[in-house]
């Protein structure tokens, strides 16, 4: 039977979502307390992938278990098993071909920043305290919306056939001394969210102007946009999927 799993972690001590031979991915977290709560070898599938040092507040993954079992002891010994900076809150019978990636329609990210500095959001959103323009960084993320070529806010060296993705939704909101971008796609690419936002940054600063932005997003040149923001501040807060993946 494959089930989803809705999994949400801080990714302050983990080198990204990906299992790797030389640093510790969430992947091989999870894995292992399944692997040894269920005394068979469990492989996962996630729905994505997120970088060193990025949270996440929603992200699924899929696996395939012989076993039956009762969901919610399962999730009450896996959560008792896992690390605090690891959560299961969910699990999921779905259909014996529903894939966490290829099957999620809309992913959404949410990068966070401070206009303060808070010692209680160290590591948890970026403390910015440059003055910004909101709405030319509005104006900016407008121009964003719709399908584009994104290479230029994707890291130079990955694996992809193309750099098309479709923005669903791109904008800024204040909320007190706090500042959310929220971005929808049906997918995206290495390290394009915080290059995104960067350059949004470089807008509302006026480093760049909207022409500027919207020059840089034609001409699929990384070295054009601005830096990359730190990973703290990002989020994975939401993962879309058909209703049809799913088992009543």
């Amino acid at each position: 039977m494959r089930y989803f799993f809705e999994i949400s972690y801080n990714g302050g001590h983990y080198n990204g979502w990906q299992s790797q031979n030389n640093a510790l991915g969430v992947q091989t977290v999870v894995e292992n307390a399944l692997t040894k709560l269920l005394r068979e070898e469990i492989k996962i599938v996630g729905s994505g992938r997120t970088d060193t040092g990025v949270h996440c507040e929603q992200q699924f993954f899929h696996a395939d278990i012989e076993k039956e079992f009762d969901t919610n002891t399962l999730i009450q010994k896996l959560n008792s098993f896992l690390p605090k900076d690891i959560a299961i809150p969910f699990i999921h019978k779905v259909k014996p071909d529903a894939h966490a990636r290829y099957d999620a329609v809309e992913r959404t990210y949410i990068y966070r920043i401070t206009r303060t500095k808070n010692p209680f959001l160290e590591g948890l959103a970026l403390y910015y305290f440059k003055s910004v323009n909101i709405d030319l960084m509005n104006k900016a993320a407008s121009s964003m919306l719709g399908s584009h070529d994104f290479e230029s806010f994707s890291k130079v060296k990955t694996d992809v056939n193309h750099f098309l993705c479709d923005i669903k939704k791109a904008e800024w909101k204040a909320h007190g001394a706090s500042l959310e971008f929220t971005i929808t796609a049906n997918r995206f690419l290495r390290g394009m969210v915080r290059a995104t936002v960067g350059t949004l940054l470089d807008v509302g600063t006026e480093k760049i102007s909207l022409k500027e932005f919207e020059a840089i997003l034609q001409v699929r040149d990384r070295k054009k946009a601005g830096a990359n923001v730190p990973p703290h501040g990002l989020y994975l807060v939401k993962v879309k999927y058909p209703s049809s993946v799913f088992i009543k």
